[in-house]
């Protein structure tokens, strides 16, 4: 009734009425309205059952209201006028709150559908029928019974359409999609989910199962004229639905909503609807770059709302609902998926991608062509002239004004002429007016014959409404009568007026009227239900009646289809006239599908800054919609633009797709020649469209994949870094493609702004020079004529030399721009055909070309050869950027079917730019079609060795290291990493101060690289550096984070209070590099640069830092502990990891140590050393380059450098730095024996009176962990009950004991253990931090369960689990600690055994089990298994792989708590002084501690043996390297394991062992347990007689050795000391490993393989004597066979030298009351020299209480003279002389010899003299003359 009485009333209202007739009205309607409320009444009253029976109650719907977040609310009332009464009565949720954006009121959970019959009739297919639920509605009408159809179509898109079951509604009739062909794939039900209740579905993305799109949310609404459906999705990165002003590219989702409804309207910036129609959103999920899309074909009035759950809501008034949903790995692959759903997009032609003016009334012809004319003047490149409907007679369509522009049909050849092109424009609507002179207008007639237009409601009569030229009728190009027409109306125009293509405008459909002349019906499609958002909110403002008739539907259901009706009916228009030729259309309004035959622009818009900043998103978006010929009126539509604004804006206008300057009638021209011919503007202008004229090519090419794959052509920073977050928004800035990216300037009086650089190389296009900066954002300076383009790294841009137009540009050569990436990689590809013609991809008339570039080789592959281009093109230059080598040559193969053909570039052709790294290939001229390879070489070794490894860790690709931002380039040459830095990857100089004394530099990590990729250690971007010079021969450098406190080394080292400032003095200067940041240090003396940091890869983040360096030389020594296989380190790209470990010494194994020192032997045969003050776990590697390279995984970088010069003051100045070494007890250089495995103390027993029976040399004996009781420390084992009175008898006969002690105390003893329990009292165990556990973290190690019986033959990890113990581990940082240790060594010396040293073992600290036990260790994870793991030994296992956990706590002594993961490596370093102090507290004796693990500075306290050594050949040499090694790391206490400790060791070995141990400076034979014995006495009488003379000559040497000792003390000399540090000169003895000296004068040449006789020995250049026989061996600097007999080692002394020594006794307090002989070694010159230091041999700090005597001997001309620089000895210790052996004393018999005592008295002595051997024996016995008095002894000949 309520309709009828609108349309009486609208019926009514077209006549005049009498007052009687209106009164009659009025009396009419008050009944009618009377009535209708009445009759209201009765059908909603209350039912008298209801009022009669109280049990029966209606049925009242209920919403159910949950705790739905704010976020998650979606709208029940999105109308106007809500309130809580009319909110529940739609059956919704009223809840008000203090802001408007949140709903207050929203859909309960109890609306919408069920799904009933979910049915899968196949894999890929699933239907449903939804059934509504009892609520009430929204809108009226709504459908009862829906229809749900899904499928996969392919494996990429889903479909799911909801329709009504029972009757047809309005679809979208998509010319391309109808015509798809559908390949169901996959089973839906891997992406699909249905909820029944209510209906909603999930779609899900199959491989990471993650909920895309789930309506669940929120009930679907189908109504007659309203559809909700409201969807959660997984991200906030929603980008794309239009048309409309986005001033962001990333949509807001905070209550936005967007309608979407063509319309014609100014694009100003706010959310109204514009021109086009796009349902369609890319959602990117996260930064993996996995996208979806969301496409709803629907074309009804519609409303998109964007809210913050994140979750989008459609609302549309019409249709159905028909989704699509597109999935892809990135968001250019959605863009693909989409584009092959709706149709590809078009190639423009070529010409069309040139620059183009054109305004809205030039009022003539004349005006366009001086337009034309001053624009050509200025040579500026430019292509296209439009018209707009100016030139039509009186804006009617097909018509022209024939005054003011008569000669329009000329106009195109005129600019044809000029190598430009004609475009001009038509409207859809057709004026009903006559022509001028009252003439037919005749392309209306033919229409309306022809029923084309758009009809009234009544099909039949024309809709008339009001445009440009008046009052027109709308043609309806959805019907094939107008398309007929339209197409026979084009084609009867262009005959008239040439022209090259066409632009059509105001076809969303525009009217000046609000629907038509007439207004429109009041019914419920012009006034529907509900209205969307759309601007003025009446569905036909400025378009026509909703209830006007087309073919395809009511306009209510077509109106946004109009443009993409009229752009097929066009494109049938423009085939039929320009054939084959491809020609152009430009449209206003779009529907999805556009794109494929047309291009648009971005509309209406202003001369403001706001519109050139909008135009960016505007233009991405259209690449989401498959429209990439896209750009916006340059320069601004409407208004004036000042010359500012348009300079900029012709700037950013070079490079949109579409570029075109074009304004409004009523404004000054504001084409460029208009500011001026010599502006500004034009010189800008002219400059930037050069560029583009030059890529076009590349342009082209980027519109060829859009029309074959869907690629966009200008693309989102976001779609190509999609894995960086900060590209996710960028907007201002935009690529074609992925591999130009243009920054323009969008802001007035702007010459400095800020721009994002993403992470990968990028070349500035116009300097042609790499940025520094990637993935930052960078101050670029952009001044007055300039805008940012970069290219980027990786690409090959194919070029043409540019033009004032393509007509001619496309005659000119072409070129390529080859811009290198990390790798030194590019590839690129090019489309070429005629520009023009259709289809030629189809037809197969075109060339393709691949590029690539691998190894500094241009591929220029033809994939495709279907085009001659008519000009013969060639391709002349080439360009390529970041090629920092000029080549030694260049080749150019012609590939070809007939046969290669290769010619060498002439030199003359090649350029190259050292300092931009840009090299230039000239006048090449390679024939476009045609295959060609250019490769150009360097010296390949040269090259590979300069790369540094990005990618350490195993299983490298390419993949990987470009996440990294790293190079990949596969190298023949062994070693070389295939994944390296590029060259200015590190840090860069930011501040930098230099002073008298050092630098401090502040440096930032260079952005432009992403970062090291190591997940949970993030990069640390700022860094400060210091470098301090702290002597001449001293400086430190490091580098820490300023900002955050890190971990540091708790070692002390010894350096000057104040720095050096004389600059004069110093042996070093140091310079820094600012791109990359390095150190340089240079030996002033020689200029050898010996540290250049200055190298890529620096990398500073919080659990990995790298640095790496070039080296003086290939000569390094050091690093440890590991066990090397040469002393001089093998730089072919070998890595060696550092931590400390209970790891037997094996190849690459980290051992017991850490040691991060090298000394470095230059060219020069200058020596330094370089220490990092690093604890962390950590590797070094070296490179051929030559350089090292550090890692490690903490802390910071502490480095120390020393100066030398020579190999010996390198250690000495080392030793200077961390503590010079401990000097041991005298007795301690006696021999030693030791194993594991005694049964019981007779066992000792024994072997100590077979020992002594067999008259060998042995001092001291050794308890390993079986004297203690379940290996416990401090309990001793009942089978040792007699130990300790055997240890009083051995000590009481001049021997000495020391016994073991394991740090590992037991923790599960059932009887009192004080060592633990006063532990516990004490605080000394190591615990887990307090916020983790106040609990000790346990291990377990040798200690076992107490009342247990271990059977042994079970398994290792049996035994472990069943009998070791839980055990605590002492904090041996704390004092507290250190004073619990100490009492309990005083408990048991006092109260168990006595003892003279003590050894300590499993330091490193070693546990049995993993961690600890449960190997469930605490805290966070990454310590345990760090982003990086150095190759250590089973590091698959983890960092804690048999230790404690990483996350363990340790105190240092200042309080500060730090974890178990930084001072792992320190463990044993800290437990070695606390033991040294013990030992000197409780003996009261020097004495010898020896430990396994070490740092530097443990010297200071301690001894080393090189580890659990196994009894093979190759362990002899081996410990050779040990020892040198350990001798540059400040400890010469050192030895190996003699005969070996693992497996049974076998009589030749064993006995080459003894050998050679015997002049180990720790010398001691120890063996594991369940291996047979192997000490001197356990084989044969041979074995025991050959080792007693061997150790003999140790023992005879002593005095020697004890003195190099005391030499190694005061000046941290070396004690065992490789041939280099004594003769540097030579380099032949700077690979010699496998004999040493001892100090300066002793060579020891021993036997190391088996079965050998012989041995090869290098004789350094000095004159030698043989020890044996005293005699010179006559050859030097060369390598000499000796003579080796099992029972013989070959030992020499060295000419020039005086060695003390003493007849040898079996023990050492024996031997030291000997007399003191002397070995005089003549050197050539009959001189020598030498020195005794002796005390008491076991006094504490007897040097620095001066309790010493050092005495030195010098012999020159026959005698020897003897001057004690001090004696401080006591009367017990002191010597007297006696036999001197006087060597190389000549051939002339001596006869004579004197000696004068220090009082002057003279004695004659009788000498003896061997002329054969030329040895000299004076025996000075019998005189007692006191070496520690000055004499001298003479010797004379017969004469």
């Amino acid at each position: 009734m309520h309709k009828a009485v609108k349309e009486w009333c609208a019926q009514m209202g077209k006549r005049r009425f009498s007052g009687m007739e209106v009164t009659l009205m009025v009396l009419f309607l008050l009944m009618a309205v009377t009535t209708v409320t009445l009759i209201a009444l009765y059908f909603t009253r209350e039912p008298e059952a209801a009022k009669e029976d109280p049990d029966i109650t209606p049925e009242v719907f209920v919403p159910q209201c949950p705790n739905i977040p704010l976020s998650h609310r979606v709208d029940c009332f999105p109308d106007a006028g809500a309130s809580k009464q009319k909110c529940e009565q739609r059956g919704c949720c009223w809840s008000p709150l203090d802001e408007r954006n949140v709903p207050w009121c929203f859909f309960p959970v109890n609306h919408g559908y069920t799904a009933d019959s979910v049915n899968k009739p196949s894999a890929s297919v699933m239907t449903a029928t939804l059934k509504r639920m009892d609520a009430p509605s929204l809108f009226g009408a709504d459908v009862k019974e829906l229809s749900l159809h899904a499928e996969m179509q392919t494996n990429k898109r889903l479909r799911f359409k909801i329709s009504d079951a029972n009757k047809k509604r309005f679809e979208v009739p998509h010319e391309h999609i109808a015509g798809l062909n559908i390949d169901p794939t996959g089973n839906i039900g891997d992406v699909l989910e249905i909820t029944n209740k209510p209906f909603g579905l999930s779609v899900i993305r199959k491989e990471t199962k993650k909920v895309l799109f789930d309506t669940t949310m929120a009930p679907l609404v189908f109504a007659d004229q309203y559809l909700q459906l409201s969807a959660k999705l997984p991200s906030h990165n929603i980008y794309g639905l239009g048309e409309h002003v986005h001033q962001n590219y990333r949509l807001d989702t905070n209550w936005r909503t967007w309608p979407i409804f063509t319309r014609d309207a100014f694009p100003n910036g706010g959310t109204h609807n514009l021109y086009g129609h796009y349902p369609f959103f890319l959602c990117l999920e996260d930064e993996s770059g996995k996208s979806f899309g969301v496409f709803l074909m629907n074309s009804n009035a519609m409303e998109v709302v964007l809210q913050p759950a994140p979750a989008v809501t459609y609302r549309t008034i019409g249709g159905v609902l028909d989704f699509y949903i597109l999935f892809g790995d990135t968001p250019e692959q959605v863009v693909q998926e989409f584009q092959e759903l709706i149709g590809r997009p078009v190639i423009p032609p070529y010409w069309s991608l040139g620059f183009q003016l054109s305004r809205w009334n030039y009022t003539s012809l004349a005006e366009v062509k001086a337009t034309v004319e001053r624009n050509r003047a200025t040579k500026m490149p430019y292509d296209i002239q439009y018209t707009d409907i100016d030139y039509m007679e009186d804006k009617k369509d097909f018509t022209y004004d024939k005054v003011k522009f008569s000669e329009l049909p000329q106009f195109a050849d005129y600019l044809h002429e000029k190598g430009q092109r004609y475009i001009l424009i038509l409207d859809p609507a057709i004026a009903t007016s006559k022509r001028v002179g009252n003439t037919p207008y005749e392309a209306y007639d033919r229409g309306t014959a022809k029923n084309a237009w758009v009809f009234e409601s009544d099909g039949k009569t024309p809709l008339l409404g009001e445009v440009w030229p008046g009052e027109t009728v709308f043609p309806d190009y959805t019907s094939q009568a107008c398309i007929d027409w339209w197409v026979d109306e084009y084609e009867r125009f262009s005959r008239e007026i040439k022209h090259d293509a066409l632009w059509i405008d105001m076809n969303e459909v525009a009217n000046f009227k609000k629907g038509s002349i007439n207004g429109c019906a009041d019914n419920n499609l012009n006034y529907p239900p509900y209205t969307p958002k759309v601007l003025d909110e009446v569905m036909y403002s400025k378009t026509l009646c909703m209830d006007a008739k087309q073919a395809w539907g009511n306009h209510y259901d077509v109106h946004s289809l109009y443009g993409y009706s009229m752009v097929l009916a066009t494109e049938q228009a423009l085939q039929r006239v320009f054939g084959e030729n491809r020609t152009l259309m430009l449209t206003r309004s779009s529907f999805p599908g556009v794109g494929k035959y047309s291009g648009h622009w971005l509309g209406d818009n202003g001369a403001n800054w706001n519109d050139i900043k909008w135009a960016i998103p505007g233009m991405l978006e259209f690449g989401l919609f498959g429209v990439p010929y896209i750009g916006a009126d340059i320069c601004g539509f409407f208004d004036e633009p000042s010359e500012e604004l348009c300079r900029r804006w012709m700037q950013v206008g070079a490079f949109y797709p579409f570029s075109r300057n074009h304004n409004a009638e009523g404004y000054k021209p504001q084409d460029p020649a208009a500011f001026g011919p010599d502006s500004l503007l034009v010189a800008t202008s002219k400059h930037y469209l050069e560029i583009r004229y030059t890529l076009l090519p590349y342009l082209y090419t980027l519109f060829y994949k859009a029309h074959t794959t869907g690629e966009t052509v200008v693309r989102p920073v976001m779609h190509e870094f999609f894995s960086d977050r900060n590209t996710w928004s960028v907007d201002r800035q935009f690529l074609w493609g992925r591999n130009l990216l243009i920054t323009p300037v969008l802001d007035p009086g702007v010459e400095w702004l800020q721009a994002y650089i993403p992470d990968a190389v990028w070349y500035n296009y116009e300097s042609m020079e790499r940025l520094a900066d990637r993935k930052t954002q960078v101050n670029m300076h952009l001044p007055a004529d300039k805008l940012g383009l970069h290219i980027r790294g990786g690409a090959i841009l194919p070029t043409q030399r540019p033009n004032v137009t393509t007509t001619y540009s496309r005659l000119n050569p072409m070129g390529l721009i080859i811009a290198l990436d990390d790798n030194g990689q590019a590839a690129g590809e090019l489309f070429w055909d005629d520009g023009d013609t259709r289809a030629t991809v189809e037809t197969g008339k075109h060339i393709h070309y691949a590029f690539s570039v691998v190894n500094r080789k241009l591929t220029m592959h033809v994939n495709h050869a279907g085009y001659q281009d008519p000009n013969n093109l060639k391709f002349d230059d080439i360009v390529i950027l970041g090629e920092p080598h000029r080549p030694t040559s260049v080749s150019v193969t012609h590939v070809k079917s007939s046969g290669n053909t290769t010619t060498n570039v002439t030199d003359a052709n090649i350029q190259h730019n050292g300092g931009k790294q840009v090299l230039t290939l000239q006048g090449l001229g390679l024939a476009l079609g045609d295959t060609y390879i250019v490769a150009w070489e360097l010296d390949p070794v040269d090259e590979a060795y300069q790369r540094f490894n990005c990618h350490p860790e195993e299983n490298a690709d390419e993949a990987k290291c470009k996440a990294r931002g790293c190079i990949w380039e596969q190298s023949t040459v062994t070693g070389v990493p295939w994944c390296y830095f590029p060259t200015d990857y590190g840090y860069t100089v930011s501040n930098s101060q230099e002073t008298l004394s050092g630098m401090r530099v502040d440096i930032s990590r260079n952005m432009r690289y992403r970062s090291s990729n190591r997940p949970g250690s993030p990069d640390i971007n700022n860094l400060r550096v210091e470098i301090i010079y702290h002597k001449s021969d001293m400086l430190q450098f490091k580098i820490w984070d300023p900002a955050t406190e890190r971990y540091e080394v708790p070692v002390e080292l010894s350096v000057p209070p104040t720095p050096d400032i004389d600059e004069n003095s110093r042996l070093y200067k140091v310079e820094i590099t600012h791109n990359p940041f390095g150190i340089q240090v240079y030996r002033k003396s020689t200029g050898t640069k010996i540290w250049d940091s200055s190298v890529p890869g620096f990398t500073f983040s919080d659990m990995f830092i790298q640095v790496s360096t070039r080296l003086a030389s290939e000569n390094v020594y050091g690093f440890g502990e590991t066990e090397h296989p040469t002393y001089r380190h093998n730089l072919d790209f070998h890595t060696w990891g550092m931590f400390s470990k209970d790891q037997p010494p094996g190849y690459k194994m980290n051992c017991y140590g850490v040691h991060p020192f090298y000394m470095g032997l230059e060219d020069t045969t200058d020596a330094h050393g370089v220490l990092l003050l690093n604890s962390n776990a950590m590797d070094v590697t070296f490179q051929p380059t030559p350089a090292l390279t550090y890692r490690t995984l903490g802390g910071i970088l502490d480095f120390y450098m020393v100066l030398g010069p020579t190999p010996e003051s390198v250690v000495q100045q080392y030793t200077e730095l961390i503590g010079r070494p401990v000097l041991p007890a005298y007795w301690s250089l006696g021999f030693q024996l030791c194993r594991y495995g005694y049964a019981n103390d007779k066992e000792i027993s024994d072997l100590y009176r077979d020992m002594k029976n067999a008259g060998i040399p042995y001092d001291v004996q050794y308890g390993d962990i079986d004297y203690m009781e379940r290996q416990l420390d401090f309990l001793l084992n009942p089978a040792f009950d007699g130990l300790p009175a055997l240890v009083d008898t051995m000590r009481e006969e001049g021997m000495r004991f020391i016994f073991i002690l394991d740090p590992a105390i037991s923790g599960n003893e059932t009887q009192p253990y004080p060592a633990f329990e006063r532990g516990v009292a004490a605080d000394v165990f190591i615990k887990w931090p307090k916020e983790l556990s106040d609990e000790i973290v346990w291990g377990k190690v040798w200690p076992d369960y107490p009342n247990v019986t271990v059977n042994e033959s079970l398994d290792w990890d049996t035994q472990v689990k069943l009998y070791r113990a839980f055990a605590a581990f002492p904090d041996f940082f704390r004092d507290t600690t250190a004073a619990w240790w100490r009492q309990e060594i005083q408990d048991f010396y006092d109260k168990t055994m006595k003892f003279d040293g003590l050894w300590i073992d499993m330091n490193e600290p070693a546990s049995f089990v993993h961690g600890t036990v449960g190997e469930k260790c605490l805290g966070n994870p990454l310590l345990e298994n760090p982003p990086y793991m150095p190759p250590l030994e089973s590091k698959e296992r983890g960092l804690n792989h048999k230790t404690l956990c990483m996350n363990s706590e340790q105190i240092l002594p200042s309080g500060k708590r730090v974890k178990h993961y930084d001072v792992h490596n320190l463990y044993g370093w800290s437990h070695t002084k606390p033991t040294y102090d013990a030992l000197l507290n409780v003996t009261g004796k020097r004495g010898i501690v020896v430990t396994r693990s070490t740092y530097p500075s443990s010297g200071k306290w301690a001894g080393h043996w090189l580890g659990d050594n196994f009894a093979a050949w190759d362990q002899l040499e081996k410990s050779i390297i040990g020892m040198m090694e350990f001798s540059l790391f400040g400890i010469p206490y050192t030895g190996a394991d003699i005969c070996g400790f693992f497996n049974p060791s076998e009589y030749d070995l064993c006995l080459r062992w003894m050998q050679l141990g015997a002049f180990y400076p720790y010398s001691r034979n120890h063996n594991g347990k369940g291996n047979p014995r192997q000490d001197p006495v356990a084989w044969d009488e041979r074995f025991a007689n050959v080792s007693r003379d061997v150790l003999n000559i140790r023992y005879t040497l002593l005095p020697y050795l004890y003195t190099l000792m005391y030499e190694a003390h005061v000046k941290g000399s070396t004690v065992v000391r490789p041939l280099l540090h004594e003769f540097v000169d030579d380099k032949n003895t700077y690979g010699v490993y496998k004999q040493f000296l001892w100090g300066p004068a002793f060579l020891i040449t021993p036997a190391l393989a088996k079965g050998v006789t012989s041995v090869d020995g290098y004789v350094p250049d000095a004159r030698w004597y043989d020890y044996h026989t005293a005699k010179d061996v006559g050859v030097r600097r060369q390598t000499l066979t000796m003579n080796t007999p099992l029972d013989h080692i070959n030992l020499h002394i060295r000419g020039g030298y005086i060695i003390p020594w003493q007849k040898a006794e079996r023990n050492t307090v024996l031997s030291r009351k000997n007399k003191l002989g002397l070995i005089v070694a003549l050197s050539d010159s009959g001189t020598a020299q030498g020195s005794l230091f002796w005390d008491d041999g076991e006094g504490i700090d007897t040097v620095k209480k001066a309790e010493y005597l050092l005495t030195s001997f010098s012999a020159q001309s026959n005698t020897l003279t003897n001057q004690v620089t001090h004696n401080g000895l006591l009367p017990a210790d002191k010597l007297t002389l006696g036999v001197v052996k006087v060597w190389g004393a000549g051939s002339v018999q001596f006869t004579h010899a004197t000696l004068t005592k220090a009082d002057g008295s003279q004695h004659p002595l009788k000498p003896q003299h061997n002329l054969d051997t030329q040895e000299l024996i004076i025996d000075a016995t019998t005189l007692s003359v006191p070496v520690d008095q000055g004499f001298t002894l003479t010797w004379k000949t017969a004469a």
